[in-house]
C-alpha cells in the first residue's frame, strides 16, 4: 500500500468522496478527526475505520491532497445532504444574465430602426443585455464602415438607457456592439 492520497481527475474529485474501505485501499495512515471535531491524531487507516465502526458512523476522506490525508468520522448521509443543500443555495444566489440579440441591416429605414430601438430599451429596462448586429450583404462586406455608422446611431439612440460594454467589432458578416443597462 502506498502512503499518498488517491489521484483523481478534476471532475471526479468533486463528484466522488472516498469512505470506509476505499480509504484503507489508498493510504496506510490518515489524520483522523472525531465526530465531535476533536483531533485523534495521525493513526492507521484501519484503526480509524475501526473507531468509526464502533460508533456506527463512517470514515470520510475530507482532504485527500493533505499529507497525510485528513479523514473524519461522521454520518455520511447527513454530510451528503448538507453538501447538496449548500450547492442548491449557491445556485439560487446565482444571477443569470440574459442577452437579447437585435439584427439590423446596413440600409435599415429610420422607422424600422426606431421600432427596434423601442424594443431594445424595453429589454434594457428589464435588466437584460442587448447585442445589436448589423448584417453586411454582398459588397457591403468591402466597406464595413456602413455597419459601424448604423451602430453609432443606435448607440446614440439608446444612450440614456444603456452603456457600451464592448466597442463595435466585426464578427464574420456582422458588425456587432454589446450594450448593458445603466447602473441605477
Amino acid at each position: 500500500m502506498n502512503n499518498t492520497a488517491p489521484q483523481f481527475a478534476h471532475k471526479d474529485k468533486e463528484k466522488r468522496t472516498l469512505i470506509n474501505e476505499q480509504i484503507v485501499r489508498f493510504c496506510d495512515e490518515v489524520r483522523c478527526i472525531g465526530a465531535d471535531g476533536s483531533q485523534l491524531g495521525v493513526i492507521a487507516s484501519r484503526q480509524a475505520l475501526q473507531l468509526a465502526g464502533d460508533r456506527n458512523l463512517e470514515l470520510v476522506l475530507i482532504s485527500p491532497e493533505a499529507n497525510p490525508p485528513v479523514a473524519k468520522i461522521m454520518d455520511f448521509g447527513k454530510f451528503k445532504y448538507e453538501q447538496e443543500k449548500r450547492a442548491k443555495e449557491a445556485k439560487k444566489k446565482q444571477k443569470l444574465v440574459e442577452v437579447k440579440e437585435i439584427k439590423l441591416t446596413a440600409k435599415i429605414a429610420q422607422n424600422d430602426l426606431n421600432y427596434k430601438i423601442k424594443h431594445a430599451i424595453e429589454f434594457l429596462e428589464d435588466g437584460k443585455h442587448v447585442k445589436f448586429r448589423v448584417f453586411l450583404k454582398g459588397r457591403e462586406m468591402a466597406n464595413p464602415s456602413v455597419g459601424f455608422d448604423v451602430l453609432q446611431s443606435v448607440v446614440q439612440m439608446v444612450g440614456n438607457a444603456a452603456t457600451i460594454e464592448k466597442e463595435p467589432f466585426i464578427d464574420g458578416r456582422f458588425v456587432s456592439v454589446h450594450v448593458v443597462p445603466k447602473k441605477k
